[in-house]
């Protein structure tokens, strides 16, 4: 599996964006941003992502649409992986002890049913 080039704090940003929002416009993931740059800035950066292989742009009519080139669950992947690597040393019960702090007030009895179910399903897969 290749590796696509890294991203600055602000193709990050983008990136996201066009993750959530599926296919996008320059001027709508200007609107969702955060601080926005200008106009000008944020299609710099598109271009660059395209550039960097991130994402693909179709024109339609005056105007390009960019989507990730990276399907959501590989890029989930990639990002706790990161996540993991950056923040817990690779430690997953470390980082499912933050998510639990975080959510565990609030995990219903379903949530927290499933949650032991894929526990022990990947026991028994050795994983």
């Amino acid at each position: 599996m290749n590796s696509l080039p890294a991203l600055s704090r602000r193709e990050r940003e983008v990136m996201d964006l066009a993750h959530e929002l599926g296919n996008a416009t320059a001027a709508q993931i200007q609107e969702n941003m955060a601080d926005p740059p200008t106009y000008s800035a944020v299609r710099s950066t598109l271009r660059i992502l395209v550039e960097k292989g991130h994402l693909v742009s179709e024109r339609d009519g005056l105007r390009y649409v960019y989507s990730p080139t990276m399907p959501v669950r590989r890029a989930r992947r990639s990002a706790m992986r990161h996540v993991l690597r950056t923040f817990f040393g690779g430690s997953l019960p470390g980082a499912v002890a933050t998510l639990l702090e975080l959510r565990g007030d609030d995990l219903t009895p379903e949530e927290h049913a499933r949650i032991t179910e894929m526990i022990e399903q990947a026991a028994k897969e050795g994983r």
